[in-house]
Order: C-alpha cells, then structure tokens, then sequence
C-alpha cells in the first residue's frame, strides 16, 4: 500500500492550496468532475436554513483539512444552485456525495457523527489509494483485494470504481472482468452484466473465475422459458407429487421469479425422491444455483448442507 500511497501523494494538492471550496454550476466540472480524477472529492449539498447542515459542514471542514490535502470538500448551497442538487437527485438535506475518477462512488443524507464520518472518510481515502494504481502487479493484485473488501462491506459503488479503474490499466483481466459483474449483479443491473459477459472473448469466459455468471446466464435462460407457469405447475404436482419434470421446472419457475428458497427445496425434493433421476439433474442444478447465489451466501451454505444429508443418508 505504500507504493500506492506515494503513486497517490504525487497527484495531491499541495497544503497551500483551498481544499474547501464554495462550487457553483459554472465551476461544479472543474472543481469536482475533474478534482476528482486526482483525489477524492467530497460534495456537501447544504443550505442555510437547515440546521443539521450547521453540524455537519463544521465537522466536514474539520476532517477533510485535517488529511492535508488527500481529500477536497466542496460545498454548494442548494437555494443558490438548484440545478446540481436535481441532476444528483438530492431528495433531502444535508446530502453528501465522494466523487472519484469522475463519477460519485459514495454517499449518505442526515448529519452523522464525527465518529462515523472519520470512519467513512477513511474508506474513501483507502479507495483512492487502491484506485491509484498502475500495470505493476502487485499493485493491480492491492486493489483488486480493496475492491472486493468493498464489496464485502456492500459498497458496491466504491468498488465497481476500482474495477473500472484496474481495466483501464488492464483491458483484459480476467478478475477485474469478474469483479465488475458481480458490483452490476449486486446493483440489479442483471442485463448489462449478461450483455458485458456475452462480450467478452469466449476463451476468457471460459476462466474459473467467471463460472458464478456462466451459471446464471445459464439459469436466467432456462428460467424464462419457465416464467409465469408457477400456479400451472403446482397443480400438476398436486395430481401426480412424482412428476420430476413438472417439479424441475416449477424450481426454474421460481427462480425467475426471485423466489431463491421456493426453487431450492423444489429441487432438493427431487432429489429426496429419485436422487438419480435425469442424469442426476436436481443436484447438478442446484450446483449452478450455489455458483450463481455465491459460495458465502447463507442460502447456499445451508442447502449444500441439505442436499448432502439427501446424498449420504
């Protein structure tokens, strides 16, 4: 991280200069957009009839100008220029934005405490550092382990920006490929992620590290041809509980319809019943499932449990 750290102070403002600035419309590209191509730029929508904004832009001060030039704050009265509060559909104030390389990667409304902000301001400094990255190797591997942290934590914006970013060095690593998938999949971007994996080389998407989207493109496939037939299909297995097929298919039903749980015990019951039937069919799709739900989800967790107490009993 040192590396980084030196990479990322080269491109640093220096202590001289104002890292807090009043921004306008006129200057809101100059004074955020591009900033933040060389830092983390933190945007404070404020007004002076707000009191919480009263707390919070003193202790925003405070913490950006104690980093010394890590980090800018820019603060824009939203009676003053209401067109940028709309185009970032601010809804209520105080509303902080991090911009970094351009786009906003972070944010919250309501005032926090200065705990929670130093805490929040330090996540966005490690971002940057894991961002200002070049082709050396181990400084791709630093960042692309900050941005799955981030993507542990549930700040997908934050990571899905490092990605970005390790692509721009590198167009065709295959994890940075991986990692931008699954932020698109985590934001319910199901299509583009399809589309951007359909895109890539076939040889690179044979790479391990792209079996989770493999299996759900493939279950999203098969899912659609089944969409929509849930209540059909529960009443053909209320007449005849062994028809495999009709199960198989209303787990499909199921998983189109977001229906994780359902579709798991539909298969898992498949299995109960005929474990080999098809060609082993049920397990094999439930496998694809784990792939797609992740190896750490507490659904796959417990039905791998499930589906092995089925296969050893």
């Amino acid at each position: 991280m040192d590396s980084l750290t030196s990479e990322l102070d080269k491109a640093m403002p220096p202590e001289s200069e104002d890292l807090v600035k009043d921004v306008t419309l006129a200057t809101f590209m100059t004074d955020v957009i591009e900033a933040s191509r060389s830092g983390p730029v933190i945007v404070d929508f404020w007004a002076k009839w707000c009191g919480p904004c009263k707390q919070l832009g003193p202790l925003l001060e405070k913490l950006v100008r104690a980093q010394k030039g890590t980090i800018r704050l820019a603060k824009i009265d939203i009676d003053k220029d209401p067109e940028i509060a709309k185009q970032m559909r601010v809804q209520s104030i105080p509303a902080v934005f991090a911009f970094m390389n351009g786009q906003p990667v972070d944010g919250f409304m309501g005032a926090l405490p200065e705990s929670k902000l130093k805490a929040w301001i330090e996540r966005l400094l490690k971002a940057s550092q894991a961002a200002g990255i070049n082709g050396d190797t181990v400084k791709i591997e630093t960042a692309l382990k900050q941005a799955g942290d981030f993507m542990a934590a549930g700040h997908i914006d934050a990571a899905q920006s490092i990605y970005a970013e390790v692509l721009e060095r590198e167009p065709n690593n295959p994890d940075a490929y991986a990692g931008l998938l699954r932020c698109l999949m985590a934001a319910g971007e199901t299509k583009q992620a399809h589309e951007l994996f359909m895109k890539l080389p076939p040889e690179m998407r044979k790479n391990k590290v792209f079996d989770a989207m493999r299996s759900t493109v493939e279950l999203a496939e098969q899912a659609s041809k089944a969409a929509g037939s849930i209540n059909d299909l529960q009443k053909t297995l209320e007449a005849n509980p062994d028809d495999h097929q009709a199960r198989f298919d209303l787990a499909l039903a199921y998983y189109a319809a977001d229906k994780r749980e359902e579709a798991v015990d539909a298969l898992l019951e498949i299995a109960r019943r005929n474990r080999k039937w098809n060609d082993e069919a049920a397990r094999k799709q439930l496998v694809k499932m784990f792939d797609s739900f992740g190896h750490a989800d507490p659904l796959t967790i417990s039905a791998r449990k499930r589906l092995s107490s089925i296969l050893f009993a």
